[in-house]
């Protein structure tokens, strides 16, 4: 079955780097989109960040666009989401998910969704 586990989340000061990932099983992982999204307290889901099947046209949400970056490597089946220049505002629960296809469209559909991994930027 599809199994997406992300890793790598914790405490950060502001300013500061974080990078997770995510290690997909149960599914050709070469052949399908990825995404980040995350979920701040009290607040809705918002889409993070992207990438094709093949690691291309990558896409970001503008409050994350230059500090953030979205890689992948296929023979390792995982995505990853570095993360730079931390904000207090980026606190928030990250999930990955895989798309239905190998490419991303807006608005993003995800057929399956990792379990998250929290993110916590603070003094």
């Amino acid at each position: 079955q599809v199994q997406l586990v992300e890793s790598g989340g914790g405490l950060a000061q502001p300013g500061g780097s974080l990078r997770l990932s995510c290690a997909a099983s149960g599914f050709t992982f070469s052949n399908y989109a990825m995404s980040w999204a995350r979920q701040a307290p009290g607040k809705g889901l918002e889409w993070v960040s992207a990438i094709y099947s093949d690691g291309s046209d990558p896409f970001y949400a503008d409050s994350v666009k230059g500090r953030f970056t979205i890689s992948r490597d296929n023979a390792k089946n995982t995505v990853y989401l570095q993360m730079n220049s931390l904000k207090a505002e980026d606190t928030a629960l990250y999930y990955c998910a895989k798309a239905p296809d190998s490419n991303y469209y807006t608005p993003f559909s995800p057929d399956y969704w990792g379990q998250g991994t929290q993110v916590t930027v603070s003094s």
